[in-house]
């Protein structure tokens, strides 16, 4: 086997781990908790509640008529992932924080994708707050989609600065 066909197996690999951590761990939920039950994992700061979203990032157009709103959501995540696999297959595999990026971000797709088909929302359960200041709850995938998006700006920002650097040094 290729180097090259052992690095896309090992971020295929991370993509269906993703996929199966954050099923997982919302059929754990939906099977132990009732939905708006919250447990406490430490006090006034991390809960796990039980909630859905029928919307967007952090409940975006929940208000939107069904028909409308589970084609958009349903049409836009698939384009998404078709993206991400053409941005996969265009970046070289040795690039492995693009290609991780990647990876986590079609995971964490794929994952809330398959919440949207199978219920037609999306299981939130992860809740996090200080004080009054309160993040709306989320999933294993939308955290694998936050690090994965912050890792291709990671990646961005290095080639930015090294490009730099490297024009910098040739006006000297």
């Amino acid at each position: 086997m290729s180097r090259g066909t052992l690095l896309r197996f090992a971020y295929g690999l991370l993509t269906l781990a993703i996929l199966g951590l954050d099923q997982t761990t919302k059929a754990l939920v939906v099977s132990r908790m009732t939905l708006y039950s919250s447990l406490p994992v430490v006090r006034g700061l991390f809960h796990i509640t039980y909630v859905t979203n029928r919307g967007a990032l952090f409940g975006l157009f929940h208000d939107m008529a069904d028909p409308y709103r589970g084609a958009l959501f349903t049409s836009v995540p698939v384009l998404a992932i078709a993206l991400i696999v053409v941005f996969q297959t265009r970046t070289t595999l040795a690039d492995t924080v693009a290609q991780a990026g990647l990876a986590l971000i079609l995971g964490g797709a794929l994952g809330n994708l398959s919440d949207r088909l199978r219920l037609g929302y999306v299981v939130d359960f992860l809740d996090l707050f200080v004080g009054e200041h309160h993040w709306p709850a989320f999933n294993v995938a939308d955290a694998s989609i936050c690090v994965g998006v912050g890792l291709l700006v990671l990646d961005l920002l290095a080639r930015g600065h090294g490009h730099r650097s490297a024009g910098t040094a040739t006006e000297s």
